[in-house]
């Protein structure tokens, strides 16, 4: 796999530290530009993508720290090293601080040394920007994150309050059943009490157990019974009369549940027909 080359630019005023530069580094893998001075390293750092510089400190019209000190400001990314003679140590500090610099060497330079510090330079550039990118990517992943947690929070508000208008209707349905004025049972598939109003309380009443739970089994006698049993089987309603244990005689009407609750059980209306 093809690793990505770098590009180094060295500003100098003196052509022969140029040629040097160049003499140094032209066995490495590297993209080299030059400069003879910072106005022109500025407008090369302008057209190209540049990863490293390497400046002199003492230059006519702009120095190293007044250079750098723009290149950072323009292209923070980029890692910046200063060279600079015995007389200019005083300077470093100034550099330092106005440029931030990575590295400063003295002329003349150990040209092994200089060679190491400017692949370790390169080294440290490419774990900045795949730190860089990891928490781009990182923060990417964030807003998603907060994004699909805020959908979901207004899929469980929706949830929520549609789930609270249908507890409503639910409890409004029941309320209205409870007091219908003729007596009405659900009853399930196992002829089990699933809803029982006031009127069936009130008419059946004796010794029946109609507590929700409680079993329909035999109250109505074998006629009844067929008819359940028939009409949970064919899905369809049926007319009896009949007369409860209790002695209470009815007009029943047997209406089985549709759609989803389909053979799960029926509502059973009562016409009493006696006193």
């Amino acid at each position: 796999m093809e690793t990505t080359r770098h590009t180094i630019l060295c500003v100098d005023d003196e052509q022969n530290i140029l040629n040097a530069l160049k003499r140094l580094l032209r066995k490495e893998n590297y993209r080299l530009l030059t400069a003879n001075g910072g106005r022109a390293g500025l407008d090369i750092l302008a057209e190209n993508e540049v990863h490293v510089v390497v400046s002199d400190q003492r230059m006519p019209e702009m120095n190293g720290t007044e250079f750098l000190k723009q290149v950072r400001q323009a292209y923070p990314g980029v890692l910046r090293i200063i060279l600079t003679g015995y007389t200019d140590v005083d300077t470093i500090s100034e550099a330092i601080n106005e440029g931030h610099i990575y590295k400063f060497f003295l002329k003349p330079w150990n040209d092994q040394n200089l060679k190491l510090e400017i692949r370790q330079a390169l080294e440290q550039y490419d774990l900045i920007q795949a730190n860089k990118q990891l928490n781009d990517q990182l923060s990417e992943q964030n807003e998603e994150l907060k994004a699909i947690n805020e959908h979901l929070e207004a899929l469980v508000l929706e949830r929520t309050q549609s789930l609270n208008v249908q507890n409503q209707a639910l409890q409004v349905s029941h309320a209205i059943l409870d007091d219908l004025p003729f007596p009405i049972l659900g009853i399930s598939a196992e002829k089990l009490v699933v809803m029982v109003n006031k009127a069936a309380r009130r008419d059946m009443g004796g010794n029946l157990d109609l507590d929700v739970g409680g079993s329909i089994e035999g109250a109505f006698g074998d006629t009844f019974d067929a008819s359940f049993s028939r009409c949970l089987a064919n899905h369809e309603k049926d007319r009896i009369t009949g007369r409860c244990i209790n002695g209470r005689g009815f007009d029943m009407e047997l209406i089985p549940l549709s759609g989803r609750y389909r053979g799960k059980g029926m509502i059973l209306a009562l016409n009493p027909v006696d006193g």
